[in-house]
């Protein structure tokens, strides 16, 4: 069920780098970084758009200023891997408004939770009343971050 992409040149990788530094920039600037005409760069910025490639714009906000200034790793083991176990603790998670990000693992544990909340003494809540209860859940392994080094928003890695 894989979603086909359309084959990238060197102008759609430096509109896609360009973007993902600043997704605020203005057609005509973001032509101009690239070097192409400001018509040509946003049929291709549509295009990437219309296929997929580019999924959505958002801001990253600093946690710290929104009253989030503690990042917390856990590492989630189920009960059993079977599909409708599987389906529910997702379903149950995405509702979860500290986790920022879910992730399906191998390794150990199923899924690595990223959870955002506004200190460390905080967490004991979120564990006991939140994270403890989802469906499914054996085992909980939290990892509390000294500080960030640095984030990104999409990979920038080539």
């Amino acid at each position: 069920m894989s979603q086909d992409f359309p084959a990238l040149d060197e102008f759609d990788h430096r509109i896609l780098a360009a973007l993902e530094r600043n997704g605020a920039l203005t057609s005509a600037a973001l032509a101009d970084r690239v070097g192409l005409s400001q018509s040509a760069c946003h049929r291709r910025v549509k295009a990437l758009e219309a296929s997929g490639v580019i999924e959505g714009y958002a801001a990253i906000l600093s946690e710290k200023a929104m009253g989030r200034g503690a990042t917390v790793f856990v590492a989630v083991t189920l009960e059993d891997q079977r599909r409708e176990t599987m389906a529910k603790f997702e379903r149950a998670v995405a509702q979860c408004r500290e986790v920022q990000d879910c992730h399906l693992m191998t390794g150990e544990s199923d899924y690595l939770l990223r959870i955002v909340i506004a200190d460390n003494d905080r967490y004991e809540r979120v564990h006991q009343e939140t994270l403890s209860r989802l469906p499914g859940v054996r085992r909980l392994v939290s990892n509390f971050t000294i500080r960030t080094v640095f984030r990104r928003a999409a990979s920038a890695a080539g």
